[in-house]
């Protein structure tokens, strides 16, 4: 059976700006966005006049959005969830503008010891998301409650319509095993990001480089896939404001531009040693 591999990227850990993020992803042959932010503003504080404007940019060359990267569930579990709904319809209202079915979220902050309140508010805000035609893709962030591969599995079993993206970094950062998690959650993960972490140091590298099995996560897939490059190899604008911990990277580098494009070279070099051609943008294997 044929296997094909799409490309996507957060590409504002090239550019702020997005026409420095375009230029990043077409200068590396991927053609897929998870829009996270833009201008230094984080994508829930996109306004949806500027999300036509930057809609119409993309579609002008050719970039897709493959899935939003939104903040949604990285607030405390116990925030007022009525008030929290607006802004989590103003990012499905944006997803629709950018013609996306998909929107990154999380688990919620402070919540390990109530999981039947994150399961409520989970299952709440898939409910809201259909009512859109989207699709929601938690995420295994740290210090979320679905930050441990067991939480993940009890999410999937209370909350039927979550869909999940698999960041094996973020697994071993909590002490998982990257073979538990491949032989456990791959095979029901809409997406992966590639992001890669060396245990021993903690520090961030490129795909491959690290304990994440990568070339196993790429060696795994059956059919069409995407895998969508967050490397974090060097702090961005914005960083902190969606991440509580200090980011370690093994190199260093003069930009964001740079970074990204050894980020991308590295997971490209990976999918070719497992035997993916790369043919008009995608990676194909017979």
């Amino acid at each position: 059976m044929k296997k094909i591999i799409r490309l996507c990227a957060f590409a504002d850990e090239a550019d702020e700006c997005l026409d420095g993020q375009i230029a990043a992803l077409k200068r590396n042959g991927i053609r897929y966005l998870e829009l996270r932010s833009v201008g230094g503003v984080n994508v829930k504080d996109i306004t949806i006049e500027q999300a036509k404007v930057y809609q119409e940019s993309l579609k002008v060359n050719g970039i897709k959005v493959w899935a939003i990267g939104s903040p949604i569930g990285k607030v405390d579990v116990n925030c007022d969830f009525q008030a929290y709904e607006k802004t989590v319809r103003h990012i499905f209202s944006l997803a629709n503008i950018f013609e996306t079915k998909r929107v990154r979220v999380f688990s919620f902050f402070n919540a390990y010891d109530k999981s039947e309140k994150v399961y409520r508010r989970l299952n709440r805000l898939t409910e809201i998301a259909g009512e859109y035609g989207l699709i929601l893709c938690h995420e295994n962030e740290k210090e979320v409650y679905g930050d441990t591969l067991q939480r993940v599995l009890d999410i999937k079993n209370c909350v039927p319509n979550m869909a999940f993206v698999y960041d094996p970094a973020n697994y071993l950062q909590v002490g998982e095993k990257a073979e538990n998690c491949l032989q456990t959650a791959h095979a029901f993960s809409e997406y992966y990001h590639i992001k890669d972490v060396a245990v021993a140091t903690d520090e961030l590298v490129p795909a491959g480089e690290g304990d994440g099995g990568i070339d196993e996560l790429i060696a795994k897939i059956d059919g069409e896939k995407v895998l969508s490059l967050e490397p974090h190899l060097k702090v961005f604008a914005g960083y902190a404001a969606i991440d509580n911990t200090q980011m370690k990277n093994r190199y260093s580098f003069e930009s964001g531009n740079d970074a990204f494009d050894v980020a991308a070279n590295a997971l490209k070099e990976l999918l070719k040693k497992t035997g993916y051609k790369e043919i008009k943008g995608e990676f194909i294997k017979e």
